[in-house]
């Protein structure tokens, strides 16, 4: 709580008000407010994770100590809400009827915003598919809006991230007591979930039995099947004229999605804001809380209360990694040179590719010993950023290095690696990730992405493993490293290498992975930023 803006006003809050959802259920929700005269714009919290900490004083009374009505509300069926939760279906109407009720009472003024996290900020757009004429200002905080891409990354199923949100949304709304108890709970059985087969099976000790949300999850992978219609409400962005500031993190699981978000609100010619810092999906309300509280409310205060003297002169603000300094830009992605370096047999990273007939790169993946995850993209609280150097000893793990840099490389936006890939067996995973290697050969990951294979047998494919966006500067003397392996386990649940389904499948096959010439890593490459 360091470093925010001092409160301006005393409060009080009135507890366990029940607002009839869509269906009739009861909704608990906690009411916030200035004791001070005078007309306050409200704010909307909704939340799956109950309505205490950390939610009552990061939104509910620092929200209301500076000039907001705060209702932070239970969604269905958790918190002590009625009903029953699904990870979806009920967000968007629950929200209207929320809205209606709203109306009724004499302290609303009728300028409504609303602002949160993660699902916090699922609800935010569920909302905003019929967004509510009072409805003027959104701040949706590393917030998703697509269940199906959440879970199913690049064609593989987000294991360990699948877990502890599973976790959270089955436990965290009962108190913190049975909250702590549940994540122990996962850590002493998450290895033995991850290998156990059937993955369906094995995973329900880590969680204390079936979580139905999750079967279903992992059961349909494919995102056009019916069970999930309905749950991708990213469209809402298409058409909307509701002012919405995106906050996200280098390393939150979903960053991707925000850096969507942005994008379709800025083809639709919506006012929208960027700011991406150096965080996870926990540190960007932890230590990152003091910039994303500002940033949020003075969002807030621009668009409910005609008050724009906080606000950024930029539409985009990036923290750049490798320098540690925030960076103002116009719009993102910018409009960069592309470069490419081309993988070589010797374990460079080149800037010409080498002939045809070089010959392919190839390394064995062994599902009953799988390459393990270090670092990367995770919903719990484990660092973003590790050494790499355990992980790249392996045989199983692939590494191309640039020479020494003559001078600094900064790199704005998209990273991919573009690859020429054949197996043995036409089952396998492709995961890459960009690296920084120190002069004391410290690598240290940048950004990764994984691809599931979607090739015949002994079929050569060109894929593209889209390893998300960054924004990096690799001084003068590091090295730039591409990382390739046939997995990240159990951030990502093993490729059992049959073809089976993976949550379902009972047997395990290895499979040789061959990297083909040419194969690139591609950067969009910036001249040196200025401070």
């Amino acid at each position: 709580m360091r470093g925010l803006p001092p409160k301006l006003h005393d409060i009080a809050y009135e507890p366990g008000l029940v607002v009839p959802a869509a269906d009739g259920s009861p909704l608990l929700t906690d009411h916030y407010f200035p004791l001070d005269e005078g007309d306050f714009p409200t704010l909307l919290v909704r939340s799956p994770y109950g309505r205490g900490f950390p939610w009552a004083p990061m939104y509910g009374v620092l929200l209301a100590e500076q000039g907001f009505h705060v209702v932070l509300q239970s969604c269905r069926g958790t918190g002590g809400s009625g009903g029953d939760f699904h990870l979806w279906r009920n967000e968007a109407a629950d929200g209207q009827a929320t809205v209606a009720w709203l109306r009724q009472q004499p302290w609303f003024s009728g300028a409504l915003g609303t602002i949160g996290p993660s699902y916090l900020g699922y609800v935010q757009w569920a909302l905003a598919m019929d967004p509510p004429p009072e409805l003027r200002a959104m701040v949706i905080q590393i917030g998703m809006h697509d269940p199906h891409g959440f879970f199913h990354p690049g064609g593989a199923f987000s294991l360990e991230n699948a877990l502890v949100v599973a976790m959270g949304l089955t436990t965290q709304h009962r108190g913190v007591l049975r909250f702590l108890r549940a994540s122990l709970r996962l850590q002493r059985h998450l290895r033995r979930a991850a290998v156990g087969l059937p993955l369906a099976e094995a995973y329900r000790p880590a969680l204390g039995g079936p979580v139905p949300f999750l079967d279903e999850a992992m059961a349909h992978p494919d995102p056009g099947d019916v069970h999930w219609d309905g749950a991708d409400v990213g469209s809402a962005a298409d058409g909307l004229r509701v002012p919405t500031a995106l906050i996200g993190g280098w390393h939150d699981v979903n960053l991707d999605q925000t850096l969507q978000q942005y994008d379709r609100l800025r083809r639709a010619g919506c006012e929208t804001s960027l700011l991406v810092g150096p965080w996870s999906h926990q540190s960007a309300l932890q230590q990152g809380w003091p910039e994303v509280f500002t940033e949020s409310l003075a969002w807030l205060r621009a668009h409910l209360c005609d008050d724009p003297s906080a606000l950024r002169p930029t539409r985009v603000r990036v923290h750049v990694g490798g320098r540690g300094t925030w960076q103002d830009l116009p719009d993102w992605p910018p409009v960069l040179r592309s470069r490419r370096w081309y993988i070589d047999t010797d374990g460079a990273l080149t800037d010409r590719a080498p002939a045809d007939t070089t010959e392919p790169l190839s390394f064995l993946y062994d599902p009953a010993d799988p390459t393990p995850s270090l670092g990367g993209a995770l919903a719990g609280g484990k660092a973003a950023q590790a050494d790499n150097r355990p992980l790249e000893a392996r045989k199983d793990v692939l590494t191309f290095t640039t020479a020494p840099l003559s001078e600094p490389v900064t790199i704005l936006g998209p990273v991919s690696a573009v690859l020429r890939v054949s197996t043995d067996t036409g089952h396998a995973d492709v995961f890459a990730r960009l690296c920084d290697v120190d002069p004391q050969n410290r690598s240290t990951n940048v950004c990764d992405g994984l691809r599931r294979l979607q090739a015949d047998d002994e079929t050569s494919a060109t894929l593209t493993v889209a390893m998300s966006s960054t924004a990096y500067r690799f001084p003068a003397g590091h090295r730039i490293r591409l990382q390739i392996s046939g997995g990240a386990h159990p951030r990502f649940a093993r490729n059992t290498g049959t073809g089976e389904p993976t949550a379902t499948a009972t047997r395990l096959a290895s499979v040789r992975i061959s990297l083909h010439h040419p194969s690139v890593l591609a950067l969009r490459v910036a001249d040196e930023v200025a401070n």
